[in-house]
């Protein structure tokens, strides 16, 4: 938004999309009885913020897609436009924006095309978004001309990260500061968000500032006590970056700081979004989950099963901060994990006959984090740790290793699968991650795979997650000895007499479940 005041302040007129047609087709992430209610909410916010920071707004307009994109002309090119796209090219242009499923559907590979037509039909001159929507403005410019239509300018600002450490996201409310929210409700948001002493490459908060703060003020100030050396003015980012590094400005005094700047940017909106109207419009645009009617229970007749895939898995990077034996099971270790979050986790593995106490303090591993909290002989383990296993004469287990320059909290995902929402907690009953794990193996390249595709993180294809072991590996599917418990189950393999070894292609988590 600081963008697009730039760009006004500069004289240009602006055209914002209220795309309707575009949040239907995305996997319906937005009933049609609600997207007339969130046009009007979002215009009345866009205009509050923009009014608060001085911005005129008298060459900014706002259009509803549907107020176009059902007319005869804009149906026509639709279909011009399927026919000379391909199914590839329409899924590798959404694979950032679109919601990735194992069986898109076939509005999915619609949306790219849309948004393509939408420079034609607003008449623009140049399409401004974030680097998330580059494949998108490839794809227009590849396929635009094909239909006898000039090719347009396209302008790209980073993605702010999350302030969990990941991607921020509309889904994940602890990621990101709404416009409305509340001065307490700010304040518990920075204090939970990841802010680690010296890390500048994965802090949401700093680059809240960078992006945010530093371009609508010019300057920044820290606040802090005289005994830390008083508030600080700081007129160029680089210099606050630096600070931050090297250690000389707190975690804590960022946030606070933050934290008033942002009060200060955000009461006008408030102010403004007090009356009756506009809270009725609020209410009514973004209802209260917990104030809508009970949905009946038992699944819908005929209602499609729930998706198995990947995404619903919370799988993070993690960095063990301690490692005790468990005081009642000489088999269990008791470790605290940070995985980007206020505290770490404690999370109980039955790794002692298999790896050493030094060889995991301090160790970067893969955690998943969203399984129902379970008592391991006295002792709640909070997730489980990730690890490949060999079967055998010589059993042999390992942790599951990030890729180098990882960070606590990051995300661990499939290829393809980026863009979907973790289940806040894995139901048991439902087995969710039992039907995933029958798929996870390790590569002949040793990298965790689930469906020959393999486990990834933001920083790329060709950094995978990966398994260390410097020799041939057995392979076959997990299957846990009869009377074992979770944390003691592994892979089992039979051999025939003078049969080769494989290369090893079963990834096998430990710990609790």
């Amino acid at each position: 938004m600081s963008k697009i005041a730039d760009f006004l302040k500069a004289g240009c007129e602006v055209t914002i999309l209220f795309a309707d047609l575009h949040a239907y087709l995305d996997n319906m992430k937005a009933p049609w009885e609600l997207l007339e209610l969130r046009t009007s909410y979002y215009e009345n916010v866009i205009k509050a913020m923009l009014e608060s920071i001085g911005v005129p707004l008298e060459k900014l307009k706002f259009i509803k897609g549907t107020d176009y994109q059902l007319s005869k002309e804009y149906t026509l090119d639709v279909y011009r436009l399927s026919s000379v796209v391909t199914q590839h090219d329409a899924k590798k242009a959404g694979a950032e924006v679109v919601k990735q499923v194992e069986h898109p559907l076939l509005s999915g590979l619609l949306y790219p095309g849309l948004q393509a037509l939408d420079e034609e039909y607003l008449k623009v001159d140049a399409q401004f978004g974030g680097v998330d929507q580059r494949k998108i403005f490839t794809f227009a410019e590849k396929y635009l001309p094909a239909l006898g239509y000039s090719k347009r300018v396209h302008l790209m600002n980073p993605m702010v990260p999350g302030l969990t450490g990941s991607k921020m996201s509309s889904s994940e409310e602890e990621s990101k500061i709404d416009l409305l929210d509340r001065k307490e409700e700010v304040k518990k948001k920075l204090k939970k968000a990841f802010c680690e002493p010296g890390n500048v490459e994965n802090n949401g908060v700093l680059s809240f500032i960078k992006h945010v703060l530093f371009p609508l003020k010019s300057e920044f100030v820290i606040l802090r006590d005289e005994k830390w050396g008083g508030n600080k003015t700081y007129t160029a980012y680089l210099d606050l970056e630096k600070d931050f590094a090297d250690e000389v400005v707190h975690p804590g005094d960022l946030k606070n700081s933050v934290e008033v700047a942002l009060n200060k940017l955000l009461d006008p909106i408030r102010e403004k979004f007090n009356t009756p109207a506009l809270k009725k419009l609020s209410s009514a645009a973004y209802p209260d989950p917990s104030k809508q009617k009970p949905v009946a229970k038992g699944p819908a007749k005929n209602s499609e099963p729930e998706e198995v895939i990947p995404s619903r898995l919370d799988i993070r990077v993690g960095k063990v901060i301690s490692v005790d034996k468990h005081p009642d099971a000489d088999s269990l270790y008791v470790e605290k994990i940070d995985v980007g979050e206020a505290e770490p986790r404690t999370v109980v593995s039955g790794l002692v006959q298999f790896v050493s106490k030094e060889e995991l303090q301090d160790r970067l591993v893969v955690v998943l984090c969203n399984l129902k909290p379970q008592k391991m002989r006295g002792i709640e383990s909070q997730g489980m740790l990730l690890c490949a296993s060999i079967e055998g004469v010589s059993r042999k287990v390992e942790p599951l290793d990030p890729p180098a320059g990882s960070a606590p909290g990051e995300r661990v995902f499939v290829k393809g699968y980026e863009k979907g929402q973790p289940d806040d907690e894995l139901k048991p009953k439902k087995k969710v991650f039992e039907k995933l794990q029958a798929d996870f193996k390790i590569s002949e390249e040793c990298i965790a795979q689930w469906k020959q595709t393999n486990f990834m993180t933001k920083l790329g294809e060709e950094s995978g997650i990966e398994c260390t072991f410097g020799f041939p590996c057995l392979s076959l599917s997990i299957s846990p000895p009869s009377g074992t418990t979770c944390a003691e189950s592994s892979c089992t393999a039979d051999m025939h007499p003078g049969e080769e070894r494989k290369p090893h292609s079963c990834l096998q988590p430990r710990g609790i479940q």
